[in-house]
Protein backbone atom coordinates (compact mmCIF):
# COMPACT_ATOMS: atom_id res chain seq x y z
CA UNK A 1 0.00 0.00 0.00
CA UNK A 2 1.45 3.74 -1.00
CA UNK A 3 2.26 6.29 1.67
CA UNK A 4 -0.10 9.53 1.11
CA UNK A 5 0.79 13.07 1.65
CA UNK A 6 -2.29 15.51 1.28
CA UNK A 7 -2.41 19.19 -0.71
CA UNK A 8 -5.31 21.18 0.75
CA UNK A 9 -5.48 24.99 0.23
CA UNK A 10 -6.89 27.44 2.05
CA UNK A 11 -9.31 28.56 -1.16
CA UNK A 12 -10.08 27.39 -4.41
CA UNK A 13 -7.50 28.26 -6.78
CA UNK A 14 -4.99 28.80 -3.94
CA UNK A 15 -2.30 26.49 -6.30
CA UNK A 16 -2.88 22.75 -4.88
CA UNK A 17 -2.85 21.50 -8.38
CA UNK A 18 -0.03 22.80 -9.59
CA UNK A 19 1.84 22.10 -5.81
CA UNK A 20 0.43 18.52 -6.03
CA UNK A 21 1.97 18.34 -9.79
CA UNK A 22 5.11 19.33 -9.07
CA UNK A 23 5.27 16.90 -5.95
CA UNK A 24 4.30 14.17 -8.66
CA UNK A 25 7.26 14.87 -10.82
CA UNK A 26 9.87 15.22 -7.77
CA UNK A 27 8.81 11.93 -6.72
CA UNK A 28 9.18 10.43 -10.12
CA UNK A 29 12.28 11.88 -10.57
CA UNK A 30 13.47 10.32 -7.52
CA UNK A 31 12.78 7.28 -8.82
CA UNK A 32 9.05 6.63 -6.53
CA UNK A 33 6.01 5.08 -9.02
CA UNK A 34 3.50 8.14 -8.14
CA UNK A 35 -0.08 8.98 -8.61
CA UNK A 36 -2.08 11.80 -7.91
CA UNK A 37 -5.26 11.52 -6.52
CA UNK A 38 -8.60 13.75 -6.19
CA UNK A 39 -11.80 12.59 -4.94
CA UNK A 40 -14.26 14.88 -6.42
CA UNK A 41 -12.82 17.83 -8.84
CA UNK A 42 -15.66 20.62 -9.81
CA UNK A 43 -14.40 21.65 -13.34
CA UNK A 44 -15.25 21.98 -16.75
CA UNK A 45 -12.43 21.13 -18.51
CA UNK A 46 -12.51 17.37 -18.50
CA UNK A 47 -10.42 14.68 -20.66
CA UNK A 48 -11.04 11.01 -22.09
CA UNK A 49 -9.25 8.30 -20.85
CA UNK A 50 -7.95 5.30 -23.53
CA UNK A 51 -11.13 3.24 -22.20
CA UNK A 52 -13.56 6.31 -22.67
CA UNK A 53 -14.08 7.48 -19.49
CA UNK A 54 -14.19 11.18 -17.84
CA UNK A 55 -11.67 12.38 -15.37
CA UNK A 56 -10.78 16.21 -14.28
CA UNK A 57 -7.87 17.59 -16.41
CA UNK A 58 -5.97 18.60 -13.21
CA UNK A 59 -5.33 15.01 -12.44
CA UNK A 60 -4.32 14.23 -16.42
CA UNK A 61 -1.94 17.33 -16.00
CA UNK A 62 -0.49 15.41 -12.72
CA UNK A 63 -0.76 11.72 -14.26
CA UNK A 64 1.70 13.55 -16.86
CA UNK A 65 4.26 14.93 -14.18
CA UNK A 66 4.18 11.76 -12.91
CA UNK A 67 4.86 9.63 -15.74
CA UNK A 68 2.16 7.43 -15.72
CA UNK A 69 -0.90 6.96 -17.98
CA UNK A 70 -4.12 8.83 -16.42
CA UNK A 71 -6.96 6.68 -14.99
CA UNK A 72 -10.34 7.56 -13.87
CA UNK A 73 -9.34 5.77 -10.43
CA UNK A 74 -7.13 8.83 -9.50
CA UNK A 75 -10.37 11.38 -10.11
CA UNK A 76 -13.28 9.27 -9.02
CA UNK A 77 -15.98 12.35 -9.18
CA UNK A 78 -16.54 15.22 -11.63
CA UNK A 79 -18.74 17.55 -10.69
CA UNK A 80 -19.25 19.79 -14.51
CA UNK A 81 -21.90 22.41 -13.72
CA UNK A 82 -24.53 22.81 -16.21
CA UNK A 83 -26.14 25.81 -14.10
CA UNK A 84 -25.63 28.16 -11.14
CA UNK A 85 -27.32 25.63 -9.35
CA UNK A 86 -26.79 21.98 -10.48
CA UNK A 87 -24.15 19.74 -11.77
CA UNK A 88 -23.85 16.82 -13.75
CA UNK A 89 -21.90 14.13 -11.84
CA UNK A 90 -19.62 12.08 -13.42
CA UNK A 91 -18.81 8.74 -11.24
CA UNK A 92 -15.81 6.50 -11.94
CA UNK A 93 -15.99 8.05 -15.85
CA UNK A 94 -19.42 7.95 -16.79
CA UNK A 95 -22.42 9.67 -15.92
CA UNK A 96 -24.27 8.73 -12.89
CA UNK A 97 -26.44 11.96 -12.50
CA UNK A 98 -27.55 15.20 -12.50
CA UNK A 99 -28.59 16.73 -9.35
CA UNK A 100 -28.76 20.12 -7.76
CA UNK A 101 -26.01 21.11 -5.41
CA UNK A 102 -28.62 20.16 -2.68
CA UNK A 103 -29.54 16.78 -3.54
CA UNK A 104 -25.78 16.03 -4.60
CA UNK A 105 -24.98 17.12 -0.69
CA UNK A 106 -27.77 14.85 0.36
CA UNK A 107 -26.40 12.25 -1.14
CA UNK A 108 -22.47 12.31 -1.37
CA UNK A 109 -22.42 9.44 1.59
CA UNK A 110 -23.43 7.41 -0.91
CA UNK A 111 -20.77 7.83 -3.29
CA UNK A 112 -18.02 6.78 -0.62
CA UNK A 113 -17.55 3.31 -1.06
CA UNK A 114 -16.80 4.28 -4.49
CA UNK A 115 -14.21 6.74 -3.90
CA UNK A 116 -12.39 4.35 -1.04
CA UNK A 117 -12.83 1.67 -3.52
CA UNK A 118 -10.85 3.91 -6.75
CA UNK A 119 -8.41 4.87 -4.08
CA UNK A 120 -7.37 1.57 -2.48
CA UNK A 121 -6.59 -0.07 -6.05
CA UNK A 122 -4.33 3.55 -7.06
CA UNK A 123 -2.61 2.96 -3.95
CA UNK A 124 -2.32 -0.99 -4.38
CA UNK A 125 -0.69 -0.24 -7.77
CA UNK A 126 2.12 2.78 -6.40
CA UNK A 127 4.55 3.63 -3.70
CA UNK A 128 3.26 7.41 -3.47
CA UNK A 129 -0.07 8.62 -3.67
CA UNK A 130 -0.51 12.92 -3.59
CA UNK A 131 -3.92 13.61 -3.06
CA UNK A 132 -5.70 16.92 -3.86
CA UNK A 133 -8.23 18.74 -2.10
CA UNK A 134 -10.98 20.44 -2.86
CA UNK A 135 -11.46 24.41 -2.14
CA UNK A 136 -11.09 25.25 1.67
CA UNK A 137 -11.38 22.19 4.08
CA UNK A 138 -12.80 24.50 6.86
CA UNK A 139 -16.02 26.16 5.03
CA UNK A 140 -17.91 25.11 8.28
CA UNK A 141 -21.55 25.07 6.92
CA UNK A 142 -20.43 22.58 4.55
CA UNK A 143 -18.30 20.08 6.82
CA UNK A 144 -21.28 17.89 7.57
CA UNK A 145 -21.36 16.35 3.97
CA UNK A 146 -17.18 16.82 3.52
CA UNK A 147 -16.86 13.41 3.87
CA UNK A 148 -14.36 12.73 1.03
CA UNK A 149 -12.60 15.77 -0.38
CA UNK A 150 -10.51 16.40 2.55
CA UNK A 151 -9.76 15.85 6.07
CA UNK A 152 -11.89 12.78 6.14
CA UNK A 153 -9.91 11.77 3.17
CA UNK A 154 -6.80 12.46 4.81
CA UNK A 155 -7.77 9.87 7.76
CA UNK A 156 -9.07 6.97 5.37
CA UNK A 157 -5.58 7.17 3.39
CA UNK A 158 -3.18 8.20 6.86
CA UNK A 159 -2.13 11.11 4.82
CA UNK A 160 -0.32 13.60 6.54
CA UNK A 161 -1.38 17.14 5.14
CA UNK A 162 0.36 20.45 3.70
CA UNK A 163 -2.00 23.39 4.05
CA UNK A 164 -1.50 25.93 1.16
CA UNK A 165 -2.49 29.51 1.26
CA UNK A 166 -1.68 32.33 -1.46
CA UNK A 167 0.05 35.16 -0.96
CA UNK A 168 -0.32 36.89 -4.37
CA UNK A 169 -4.46 37.09 -3.39
CA UNK A 170 -3.30 39.25 -0.17
CA UNK A 171 -4.24 38.40 3.73
CA UNK A 172 -1.88 34.88 3.66
CA UNK A 173 -1.37 35.24 7.28
CA UNK A 174 -4.74 35.55 7.68
CA UNK A 175 -5.68 32.87 5.26
CA UNK A 176 -3.46 30.03 7.22
CA UNK A 177 -3.85 31.17 10.76
CA UNK A 178 -7.63 31.31 10.47
CA UNK A 179 -8.33 27.72 8.55
CA UNK A 180 -5.88 26.08 11.10
CA UNK A 181 -7.87 27.60 14.03
CA UNK A 182 -10.60 26.56 12.55
CA UNK A 183 -9.77 22.98 12.40
CA UNK A 184 -10.95 20.50 15.33
CA UNK A 185 -7.68 19.57 17.50
CA UNK A 186 -7.59 16.22 15.42
CA UNK A 187 -7.58 17.73 12.19
CA UNK A 188 -4.93 20.38 13.50
CA UNK A 189 -2.76 17.44 14.38
CA UNK A 190 -2.56 15.70 10.74
CA UNK A 191 -1.27 19.64 9.60
CA UNK A 192 2.37 18.60 9.06
CA UNK A 193 3.16 21.99 7.32
CA UNK A 194 1.97 24.84 5.56
CA UNK A 195 3.25 26.29 2.15
CA UNK A 196 3.16 30.00 1.04
CA UNK A 197 2.34 29.77 -2.73
CA UNK A 198 2.90 32.45 -5.27
CA UNK A 199 5.07 35.27 -3.31
CA UNK A 200 6.59 37.77 -5.33
CA UNK A 201 9.90 39.97 -4.51
CA UNK A 202 12.47 39.59 -1.41
CA UNK A 203 11.68 36.41 1.10
CA UNK A 204 13.50 38.51 3.43
CA UNK A 205 10.56 40.66 4.08
CA UNK A 206 8.20 37.79 4.32
CA UNK A 207 10.41 36.13 7.20
CA UNK A 208 9.17 38.07 10.54
CA UNK A 209 5.43 37.41 9.53
CA UNK A 210 6.76 33.48 8.98
CA UNK A 211 8.07 33.51 12.62
CA UNK A 212 5.22 35.18 14.02
CA UNK A 213 2.99 32.64 12.28
CA UNK A 214 4.97 29.59 13.42
CA UNK A 215 4.82 30.27 17.26
CA UNK A 216 0.87 30.95 16.26
CA UNK A 217 0.36 27.52 14.89
CA UNK A 218 3.00 25.61 15.70
CA UNK A 219 3.44 24.17 12.79
CA UNK A 220 6.39 24.37 10.27
CA UNK A 221 6.29 26.56 7.05
CA UNK A 222 7.98 24.21 4.67
CA UNK A 223 8.52 26.64 2.14
CA UNK A 224 8.03 29.85 -0.06
CA UNK A 225 6.78 29.35 -3.19
CA UNK A 226 7.86 31.83 -5.97
CA UNK A 227 5.46 33.67 -8.21
CA UNK A 228 6.46 31.62 -11.62
CA UNK A 229 5.48 31.62 -15.49
CA UNK A 230 4.31 27.99 -16.44
CA UNK A 231 2.30 26.95 -19.44
CA UNK A 232 0.79 24.00 -17.65
CA UNK A 233 -2.88 23.37 -18.27
CA UNK A 234 -5.20 24.92 -15.68
CA UNK A 235 -7.85 23.43 -13.79
CA UNK A 236 -11.03 25.23 -15.06
CA UNK A 237 -11.92 29.11 -16.16
CA UNK A 238 -9.31 30.82 -12.93
CA UNK A 239 -7.21 30.46 -15.59
CA UNK A 240 -4.60 33.95 -16.12
CA UNK A 241 -4.81 32.23 -19.84
CA UNK A 242 -8.45 33.29 -20.34
CA UNK A 243 -7.43 37.24 -19.60
CA UNK A 244 -7.88 39.49 -22.80
CA UNK A 245 -4.14 39.88 -24.95
CA UNK A 246 -2.70 42.06 -27.58
CA UNK A 247 -3.13 41.02 -30.39
CA UNK A 248 -0.06 39.33 -32.67
CA UNK A 249 1.22 38.98 -35.53
CA UNK A 250 -1.21 36.48 -36.12
CA UNK A 251 -4.39 37.23 -34.36
CA UNK A 252 -7.21 34.43 -33.15
CA UNK A 253 -10.38 35.39 -31.05
CA UNK A 254 -11.93 32.32 -29.06
CA UNK A 255 -15.17 33.63 -27.66
CA UNK A 256 -15.44 33.29 -23.71
CA UNK A 257 -18.51 31.51 -23.18
CA UNK A 258 -19.94 31.86 -19.67
CA UNK A 259 -20.20 28.02 -19.45
CA UNK A 260 -16.42 27.73 -21.87
CA UNK A 261 -15.36 23.61 -21.35
CA UNK A 262 -11.99 22.57 -22.47
CA UNK A 263 -10.21 25.59 -23.35
CA UNK A 264 -6.77 23.67 -23.60
CA UNK A 265 -7.60 22.92 -26.97
CA UNK A 266 -6.15 25.74 -28.01
CA UNK A 267 -2.89 25.02 -26.51
CA UNK A 268 -1.18 24.60 -29.66
CA UNK A 269 -1.76 27.94 -31.22
CA UNK A 270 -0.53 29.61 -28.01
CA UNK A 271 2.95 27.77 -28.26
CA UNK A 272 3.90 29.41 -31.57
CA UNK A 273 5.61 32.41 -31.69
CA UNK A 274 3.73 35.61 -33.52
CA UNK A 275 0.51 34.02 -32.63
CA UNK A 276 -2.30 35.72 -29.92
CA UNK A 277 -4.60 33.87 -28.80
CA UNK A 278 -7.40 36.50 -27.75
CA UNK A 279 -10.43 34.96 -25.09
CA UNK A 280 -13.47 37.44 -25.47
CA UNK A 281 -16.62 37.92 -24.10
CA UNK A 282 -18.08 41.09 -25.87
CA UNK A 283 -18.01 43.04 -29.08
CA UNK A 284 -15.94 45.83 -27.89
CA UNK A 285 -13.26 42.88 -27.62
CA UNK A 286 -13.73 41.02 -31.26
CA UNK A 287 -11.09 43.80 -32.83
CA UNK A 288 -10.09 42.54 -36.27
CA UNK A 289 -8.97 39.18 -35.66
CA UNK A 290 -7.83 36.49 -38.62
CA UNK A 291 -9.65 33.89 -37.20
CA UNK A 292 -12.53 33.27 -34.94
CA UNK A 293 -13.02 30.30 -32.86
CA UNK A 294 -16.20 28.84 -30.85
CA UNK A 295 -15.12 26.51 -28.00
CA UNK A 296 -17.05 23.73 -26.05
CA UNK A 297 -19.39 24.50 -23.49
CA UNK A 298 -21.31 22.72 -20.88
CA UNK A 299 -24.51 24.43 -22.07
CA UNK A 300 -24.78 24.87 -25.62
CA UNK A 301 -28.27 26.28 -26.06
CA UNK A 302 -27.84 28.99 -23.17
CA UNK A 303 -23.95 30.09 -24.42
CA UNK A 304 -25.74 30.81 -28.00
CA UNK A 305 -28.69 32.42 -26.35
CA UNK A 306 -25.72 34.58 -24.08
CA UNK A 307 -23.78 35.88 -27.84
CA UNK A 308 -26.98 36.35 -29.25
CA UNK A 309 -27.70 38.63 -27.12
CA UNK A 310 -24.82 40.33 -26.04
CA UNK A 311 -24.53 40.59 -30.29
CA UNK A 312 -21.10 38.41 -30.44
CA UNK A 313 -23.48 36.36 -32.64
CA UNK A 314 -23.98 38.72 -35.12
CA UNK A 315 -20.32 39.86 -35.15
CA UNK A 316 -19.43 36.92 -35.75
CA UNK A 317 -22.04 36.06 -38.70
CA UNK A 318 -20.27 39.42 -40.53
CA UNK A 319 -17.36 38.27 -39.98
CA UNK A 320 -17.72 34.81 -41.68
CA UNK A 321 -20.21 36.53 -44.30
CA UNK A 322 -16.54 38.32 -45.43
CA UNK A 323 -15.12 35.22 -45.75
CA UNK A 324 -13.28 35.35 -42.16
CA UNK A 325 -12.36 32.08 -41.06
CA UNK A 326 -14.38 30.57 -38.00
CA UNK A 327 -13.78 27.17 -36.31
CA UNK A 328 -16.37 25.52 -34.01
CA UNK A 329 -14.80 22.40 -31.68
CA UNK A 330 -17.55 20.63 -29.55
CA UNK A 331 -20.73 22.98 -28.32
CA UNK A 332 -19.57 25.79 -30.65
CA UNK A 333 -19.67 23.28 -33.62
CA UNK A 334 -23.09 22.73 -32.63
CA UNK A 335 -24.04 26.54 -32.58
CA UNK A 336 -23.03 27.36 -36.00
CA UNK A 337 -25.53 24.88 -37.51
CA UNK A 338 -29.29 25.80 -38.21
CA UNK A 339 -31.00 24.38 -34.98
CA UNK A 340 -30.50 23.14 -31.84
CA UNK A 341 -33.46 20.89 -30.36
CA UNK A 342 -33.44 19.15 -26.94
CA UNK A 343 -36.88 17.05 -26.41
CA UNK A 344 -35.83 15.73 -23.60
CA UNK A 345 -34.83 18.75 -21.60
CA UNK A 346 -30.85 17.26 -21.55
CA UNK A 347 -29.70 21.34 -21.22
CA UNK A 348 -32.16 24.02 -21.92
CA UNK A 349 -35.11 22.34 -23.49
CA UNK A 350 -36.94 23.20 -26.39
CA UNK A 351 -35.48 24.00 -29.92
CA UNK A 352 -33.42 26.74 -30.98
CA UNK A 353 -32.13 28.94 -34.03
CA UNK A 354 -28.46 28.47 -35.09
CA UNK A 355 -26.49 30.77 -35.98
CA UNK A 356 -27.15 29.45 -39.43
CA UNK A 357 -23.27 29.14 -40.57
CA UNK A 358 -23.57 25.68 -41.47
CA UNK A 359 -25.49 23.03 -42.84
CA UNK A 360 -26.25 20.51 -39.97
CA UNK A 361 -28.79 20.32 -37.21
CA UNK A 362 -28.23 19.08 -33.83
CA UNK A 363 -30.63 17.09 -31.22
CA UNK A 364 -29.98 16.54 -27.84
CA UNK A 365 -30.12 12.90 -26.00
CA UNK A 366 -29.67 11.35 -22.66
CA UNK A 367 -27.12 9.38 -24.32
CA UNK A 368 -23.16 10.71 -23.39
CA UNK A 369 -20.84 10.10 -26.48
CA UNK A 370 -17.42 10.03 -24.58
CA UNK A 371 -14.53 8.17 -26.67
CA UNK A 372 -11.02 8.57 -27.62
CA UNK A 373 -10.48 8.80 -31.51
CA UNK A 374 -8.46 8.94 -34.51
CA UNK A 375 -8.33 10.71 -37.60
CA UNK A 376 -7.38 12.04 -40.61
CA UNK A 377 -8.73 15.22 -42.56
CA UNK A 378 -10.73 14.80 -45.86
CA UNK A 379 -10.54 16.50 -48.59
CA UNK A 380 -10.80 19.81 -47.03
CA UNK A 381 -11.95 23.21 -48.75
CA UNK A 382 -11.65 26.81 -48.24
CA UNK A 383 -8.38 28.41 -46.09
CA UNK A 384 -7.40 25.45 -44.69
CA UNK A 385 -7.44 23.19 -48.03
CA UNK A 386 -3.90 22.05 -46.86
CA UNK A 387 -5.31 20.71 -43.79
CA UNK A 388 -6.20 17.77 -46.66
CA UNK A 389 -4.93 14.42 -45.39
CA UNK A 390 -3.33 15.54 -42.33
CA UNK A 391 -3.68 13.17 -38.94
CA UNK A 392 -4.65 14.08 -35.96
CA UNK A 393 -6.23 12.29 -32.39
CA UNK A 394 -8.71 13.64 -29.76
CA UNK A 395 -11.59 12.92 -28.00
CA UNK A 396 -15.08 13.88 -27.73
CA UNK A 397 -17.38 14.22 -25.05
CA UNK A 398 -20.81 15.54 -25.88
CA UNK A 399 -24.54 15.11 -25.62
CA UNK A 400 -25.74 15.82 -28.75
CA UNK A 401 -26.41 14.50 -32.35
CA UNK A 402 -25.56 16.13 -35.22
CA UNK A 403 -26.77 15.25 -38.76
CA UNK A 404 -24.13 16.20 -41.23
CA UNK A 405 -24.12 14.28 -44.61
CA UNK A 406 -20.42 15.19 -45.92
CA UNK A 407 -18.00 15.58 -43.12
CA UNK A 408 -14.41 17.36 -42.82
CA UNK A 409 -12.66 13.88 -41.38
CA UNK A 410 -12.56 10.15 -40.95
CA UNK A 411 -12.53 9.06 -37.62
CA UNK A 412 -11.84 5.78 -35.82
CA UNK A 413 -13.57 5.14 -32.29
CA UNK A 414 -10.92 4.22 -29.80
CA UNK A 415 -13.22 2.17 -27.67
CA UNK A 416 -15.85 0.68 -30.23
CA UNK A 417 -13.30 0.26 -33.07
CA UNK A 418 -16.09 2.06 -35.26
CA UNK A 419 -15.17 4.40 -37.83
CA UNK A 420 -17.67 7.13 -39.24
CA UNK A 421 -17.45 11.07 -40.54
CA UNK A 422 -17.11 13.59 -38.51
CA UNK A 423 -17.97 17.84 -38.62
CA UNK A 424 -18.90 20.08 -41.75
CA UNK A 425 -17.12 23.05 -43.67
CA UNK A 426 -18.85 25.78 -45.34
CA UNK A 427 -16.79 28.16 -47.10
CA UNK A 428 -14.18 29.01 -44.31
CA UNK A 429 -16.41 28.13 -41.44
CA UNK A 430 -15.59 24.68 -40.05
CA UNK A 431 -17.24 22.71 -37.11
CA UNK A 432 -15.76 19.35 -35.59
CA UNK A 433 -16.76 17.32 -32.07
CA UNK A 434 -12.74 16.39 -31.52
CA UNK A 435 -11.50 18.41 -28.90
CA UNK A 436 -7.67 18.08 -29.27
CA UNK A 437 -7.65 18.18 -32.77
CA UNK A 438 -5.53 20.99 -33.20
CA UNK A 439 -3.20 19.63 -30.71
CA UNK A 440 -0.86 18.39 -33.36
CA UNK A 441 2.45 20.42 -34.41
CA UNK A 442 1.20 19.86 -37.77
CA UNK A 443 -2.25 20.53 -37.49
CA UNK A 444 -1.96 23.97 -35.72
CA UNK A 445 0.75 24.36 -37.79
CA UNK A 446 -0.89 24.54 -40.97
CA UNK A 447 -3.54 26.55 -39.80
CA UNK A 448 -1.61 29.38 -38.52
CA UNK A 449 0.37 29.30 -42.13
CA UNK A 450 -2.79 29.58 -43.94
CA UNK A 451 -3.56 32.48 -41.46
CA UNK A 452 -0.27 34.11 -41.94
CA UNK A 453 -0.54 34.30 -45.69
CA UNK A 454 -4.16 35.09 -45.96
CA UNK A 455 -2.81 38.30 -44.38
CA UNK A 456 0.92 39.10 -45.76
CA UNK A 457 2.31 37.79 -42.90
CA UNK A 458 5.68 35.68 -43.65
CA UNK A 459 5.19 32.17 -41.99
CA UNK A 460 8.86 32.07 -41.53
CA UNK A 461 8.45 34.68 -38.91
CA UNK A 462 7.00 32.87 -36.62
CA UNK A 463 8.13 30.11 -34.11
CA UNK A 464 7.80 26.79 -33.58
CA UNK A 465 7.14 25.00 -30.53
CA UNK A 466 7.94 20.90 -29.95
CA UNK A 467 4.79 20.96 -28.54
CA UNK A 468 5.62 17.74 -26.00
CA UNK A 469 9.17 18.31 -25.28
CA UNK A 470 7.75 21.85 -24.26
CA UNK A 471 5.76 20.23 -21.60
CA UNK A 472 7.71 18.09 -19.90
CA UNK A 473 10.38 21.07 -19.91
CA UNK A 474 7.78 22.60 -17.98
CA UNK A 475 7.12 19.33 -15.46
CA UNK A 476 10.88 19.80 -14.65
CA UNK A 477 10.87 23.27 -14.30
CA UNK A 478 7.66 23.46 -11.55
CA UNK A 479 9.81 20.43 -9.78
CA UNK A 480 13.12 22.34 -9.89
CA UNK A 481 11.25 25.47 -8.73
CA UNK A 482 9.51 23.34 -5.64
CA UNK A 483 12.82 21.40 -4.60
CA UNK A 484 14.70 25.18 -4.40
CA UNK A 485 11.84 26.50 -2.54
CA UNK A 486 10.53 23.93 0.04
CA UNK A 487 12.45 22.35 2.67
CA UNK A 488 12.27 18.78 0.37
CA UNK A 489 13.96 16.96 3.48
CA UNK A 490 11.43 17.72 5.97
CA UNK A 491 8.80 17.24 3.11
CA UNK A 492 9.75 13.66 2.20
CA UNK A 493 10.03 13.48 6.71
CA UNK A 494 6.62 13.66 6.84
CA UNK A 495 5.72 11.71 4.09
CA UNK A 496 7.36 8.65 5.17
CA UNK A 497 6.48 9.11 8.72
CA UNK A 498 2.61 9.82 7.41
CA UNK A 499 -0.28 9.37 10.73
CA UNK A 500 -0.03 7.97 13.27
Amino acid sequence: MAKALMIQGTMSNAGKSLIAAGLCRVFKQDGYKVAPFKAQNMALNSFITREGLEMGRAQVVQAEAAGVEPSVLMNPILLKPTTDMGSQIILNGEVWGQLSAQDYFAQKKKLLPEVLKAYQTLSDQNDAIIIEGAGSPVEINLKDSDVYVNMDMAKAAKAPVLLVGDVDRGGVFAQLYGTVALFTEEERAMVKGVIINKFRGDQTILDPGIKMLEDLIHIPVVGVVPWVRLDIDDEDSLSERLTNREASLVDIAVVRLPRIANFTDFKALEGIDGVSVRYINSTRQFGEPDMVIIPGTKNTMADLLWMRQNGLEAKIQRFADVGGPVLGICGGYQMLGEELSDPFNVEHGGTLRGMGLLPVSTEFTAQKTRTRVDGSFGAMGGIFSELTGKHFEGYEIHMGVTNSSAGIAQIVDGVSGTSRIDGCQNGNVYGSYVHGILDGDEVAGTIVRALAMKKGVDPADLGKVDGEAHKQQQYDLLADTLRKSMDMELVYRIWTEGLK
